[in-house]
């Protein structure tokens, strides 16, 4: 399928609009929320049709179109289409009931981390993903940022680095990104983990590494945020986190989820990281009874 402008996705258009709902017009939020809440009528719909059920003119709709890199809505019918075709069961079925039995929150918790593993896949970019192995088996020295929750995703990935001989570094303190990130240098990289993409303590230091030359990579759930504006490679990854989820677990499995694919294909290309790993298990082996 032909689209105009950057490739926002391979597979999920109803993904895709929750990923980049924060760039969009206040008329454009409107043709998103009727879309996501009624795909089936979206797809039977004219563009007169979806823009009266929406309440916003049709030019609206259009824009709305193009922004998710689409030449014009019939080829968005055609996405959103397929997408119904492969659609997983709706996480609205997980939420938890307060009248829910112990086995029953286990089974509803576990289906929604299932969905959003799936979904997870559904919004891999491969040339991305390709681009941040590159870039990473390339740089000197990786420098991986993360505050709040975001640090402890950060944490995750130094140690997988580490263990496959990568010269990385983790910080997650605020000041302490602000001074690393005036610091590095072209040759380097910097790879920004920030769920919203709007965080000031990852954004600016983020800023101020590309200035200095550094490739970027970011780790988030917004493709229209802040970060992303200054990064080499974005890696997306959905996220169900309300204002009052800062931190949810679920969000941690599926940035860790795509960190150990990325990882994973790090430890196939690089020629030493066998080596690595074993010396590194070695290292740590008489430390068990």
């Amino acid at each position: 399928m032909a689209r105009v402008g950057p490739k926002l996705n391979q597979s999920n258009t109803l993904l895709m609009i929750s990923s980049i709902y924060s760039s969009l017009t206040k008329a454009e939020k409107k043709v998103a929320d009727f879309v996501r809440s009624n795909p089936e009528e979206a797809v039977l719909a004219t563009v007169t049709d979806l823009s009266e059920q929406a309440g916003v003119g049709e030019t609206s709709v259009i824009r709305f179109c193009r922004k998710l890199g689409f030449r014009g809505f019939h080829e968005f019918k055609l996405s959103v289409a397929q997408d119904l075709v492969d659609r997983p069961p709706s996480l609205s079925n997980m939420e938890i009931e307060d009248e829910d039995d112990v086995l029953t929150v286990a089974r509803k918790v576990t289906m929604k981390h299932e969905i959003l593993l799936k979904n997870t896949l559904d919004l891999v970019n491969v040339d991305n993903l390709k681009q941040a192995v590159s870039k990473m088996l390339d740089a000197h020295k990786i420098f991986i940022y993360g505050v709040g929750s975001s640090g402890i995703t950060a944490l995750d990935l130094h140690y997988r680095l580490m263990r496959i001989g990568m010269n990385v570094e983790a910080h997650r303190d605020s000041h302490i990104i602000a001074m690393s990130a005036a610091l590095v240098k072209q040759g380097d990289l910097v790879f920004g983990i920030s769920t919203s993409g709007s965080t000031r303590d990852l954004v600016d230091p983020v800023r101020q590494a590309k200035k200095n030359g550094a490739d970027v990579i970011c780790l988030t759930s917004h493709l229209r945020s802040p970060i992303a504006a200054h990064a080499d490679t974005v890696l997306l990854v959905p996220s169900r986190e309300m204002p009052t989820e800062g931190g949810a677990l679920s969000t941690k499995f599926t940035q860790i989820h795509l960190l150990n694919i990325l990882t994973t294909l790090l430890s196939m290309k690089k020629e030493t990281s066998g080596e690595s790993l074993e010396q590194t298990a070695l290292s740590v082996a008489d430390k068990l009874y």
